[in-house]
């Protein structure tokens, strides 16, 4: 079975799966895949980050592809450069980008095929075309101008008649095609040296070795150092040059790494460490197992109440605390901090920021600015951010979305992967490869006191956060979403319906979805909205005006705008396979037989 943001991923991860491929096989070429149809949520210069168990070993592992900051990137050199902020567009905000090296680790050490028969799928859509989502075709619209007057790789890319793709048409992208054809080539001629074949069986692991090695030190490399050379157009009005060196590109390599779980009703949930925002819904849970069932609906007013009260409580210690720096886990999941925690809950909603005195407390918090705030020292326009799809300005500006997939196979091997950033809109595109650069280090404050501040060598803190959920020691579910800084928190809704409501998984990724913009955002520029939840029409006008009642400042997104959770199960004990997708925006796809 398989799930993902896309059609065509779903269908390609779908195919793999039928002629035997496992899933690492599937999601590796759904990954790929998705760098081709959805250019507007993730791409090869961004990053991946995923959740694993194999059907040999259960254990949960973590796929850490988020690229570090480049050796250059300073707070001195960004001050130096005239910034207070790490900007939201523009190379100089790229972390390493490690997207392509995660995939090809998973295919490496997890997979089955050939990295040819891989990547054929992507080939396939990036030279013979697939169809412009409305999405994409509306992004190239709002930064068409930028890319005309500021970054002209992009408009030959995305542009090449002069206006952007209408929705439906055919587009190609032949320059990223050839690029995973060379990754191909590097392994042409690696273990293919024996007449019975055991070498070239050997060596497929080499030649994967071989083409993420070309990745990272290869043509590709190259170009991106030299291009970001240039200065261009960044989100603060001004030109600036990239510090992603040869150096940086080699040294960045993807890995295994154990997870952070937490145990709740019986299941046993697990997230990334806490360089990643996952020990936040670790904490939520953890916070919610004092309650009773009745407190966990979100479609009820008190539910909907405890869930955004206790989002706000995770959420602040996330911005206080997490970044790739020493966490303690075991204290912020302890039943001790947790009760305490629980016991801020009040029937009031809070519009205070409240982290808790983790480690003996933050040395200091991040700033606390509100859009409104933002909008007037600015002279732009508030954005409340409702759907969690990128809000682009004619600038570039983004909050930001991303891409998900979630695979589990006839063997028991599942995996749930977030591939992000390296959007069309974040930088100009790389003449000659077909894609530009992510902007995760936007993530990343320029105070050295903050646990997420810009530092050479340390990975931004970021908002990818696929989750896989255990029952008895066996891996049983693997989902995900979209969202930014509102993937934890609609994957809470998911798992509180599924895991205590008892629905069915496409009932309960279908339900009214809703979130919390109190807590400072995790894409330039930083802002948060005290008190704010932004909910579906459809949680109704009654438990609405009880939200506010409250105290809570409720903003409406309509009835199918928020939430784009997908996800894959398994039933140990029967085999049986299911899977459901998000029908918001009629992209996301399920399937299976």
């Amino acid at each position: 079975m398989s799930a993902s943001t896309h059609w065509i991923a779903t269908a390609c991860m779908q195919s793999v799966l039928e002629r035997g491929g496992n899933a690492f096989d599937a999601a590796t070429a759904g990954g790929f895949v998705l760098h081709v149809v959805e250019p507007h949520l993730n791409g090869p210069g961004g990053d991946m980050t995923a959740l694993l168990a194999t059907a040999e070993d259960p254990a949960p592992v973590v796929v850490m592809g988020q690229g570090p900051a480049p050796a250059g990137a300073s707070i001195e050199h960004f001050r130096a450069e005239g910034l207070t902020a790490v900007p939201g567009t523009g190379a100089l905000a790229a972390a390493v980008p490690q997207a392509v090296d995660a995939w090809l680790l998973v295919l490496e050490e997890k997979g089955t095929w050939e990295l040819a028969d891989v990547l054929a799928y992507a080939i396939d859509c990036a030279e013979n075309g697939h169809p412009v989502l409305a999405r994409v075709s509306a992004q190239i619209e709002t930064v068409a101008q930028t890319f005309t007057e500021h970054w002209p790789s992009s408009a030959a890319l995305w542009m090449p008649d002069g206006t952007p793709p209408q929705p439906g048409q055919l587009l190609r992208n032949p320059k990223y095609a050839a690029v995973l054809r060379d990754l191909v080539a590097a392994g042409d001629g690696i273990g293919e040296d024996t007449a019975d074949g055991s070498a070239a069986r050997d060596g497929r692991g080499a030649r994967i070795a071989a083409a993420r090695e070309r990745w990272r030190t290869g043509p590709v490399a190259r170009a991106i150092a030299e291009f970001v050379r240039t200065p261009h157009r960044h989100s603060d009005g001004a030109d600036h040059a990239g510090v992603l060196t040869m150096e940086d590109l080699a040294g960045a390599v993807a890995r295994f790494e154990p997870a952070a779980t937490t145990t709740f009703r019986g299941w046993t949930v697990a997230k990334t460490a806490a360089w990643g925002q996952g020990p936040a819904l670790l904490e939520t849970l953890g916070i919610l197992d004092g309650l009773p069932d009745d407190q966990l609906d979100p479609s009820t007013e008190r539910g909907a109440h405890t869930v955004l009260e206790t989002l706000k409580l995770a959420l602040a210690d996330r911005d206080a605390h997490f970044g790739d720096a020493d966490v303690d886990l075991e204290q912020l999941l302890s039943p001790e901090h947790l009760a305490a925690r629980r016991a801020l809950l009040t029937e009031e909603a809070s519009h205070q920021f409240r982290p808790s005195p983790l480690g003996g407390g933050p040395s200091a918090l991040p700033p606390l600015l509100t859009a409104e705030e933002h909008a007037l020292a600015s002279g732009g326009t508030v954005d409340h951010g409702g759907s969690g799809e990128p809000t682009v300005r004619a600038t570039g500006e983004a909050r930001g979305d991303t891409c998900h997939l979630d695979v589990v196979d006839r063997w028991g091997n599942l995996i749930s992967a977030t591939p992000s950033g390296g959007w069309l809109q974040s930088s100009p595109a790389i003449p000659g490869l077909g894609f530009c650069l992510g902007t995760r280090l936007q993530m990343m404050w320029l105070d050295e006191q903050l646990p997420s501040a810009l530092r050479p060598g340390r990975r931004p803190r970021t908002t990818l956060t696929p989750t896989l959920v255990l029952r008895d020691g066996e891996p049983v579910l693997a989902c995900g979403s979209p969202g930014g800084d509102q993937q934890d928190q609609w994957q809470l809704l998911f798992l509180l319906r599924v895991l205590v409501g008892g629905l069915e998984l496409q009932q309960a990724i279908d339900a009214p979805a809703l979130h919390t913009l109190s807590m400072p955002g995790s894409f330039w520029p930083r802002t948060w909205s005290p008190g704010r939840a932004v909910v579906e029409d459809r949680l109704g006008d009654e438990v609405i005006a009880a939200l506010e009642a409250r105290g809570h400042e409720v903003v409406r997104a309509g009835d199918w705008s928020l939430g784009r959770v997908s996800c894959v199960m398994r039933d140990p004990a029967t085999g049986i396979l299911r899977a459901a997708a998000n029908s918001r925006g009629a992209q996301g796809y399920a399937a299976g037989r």
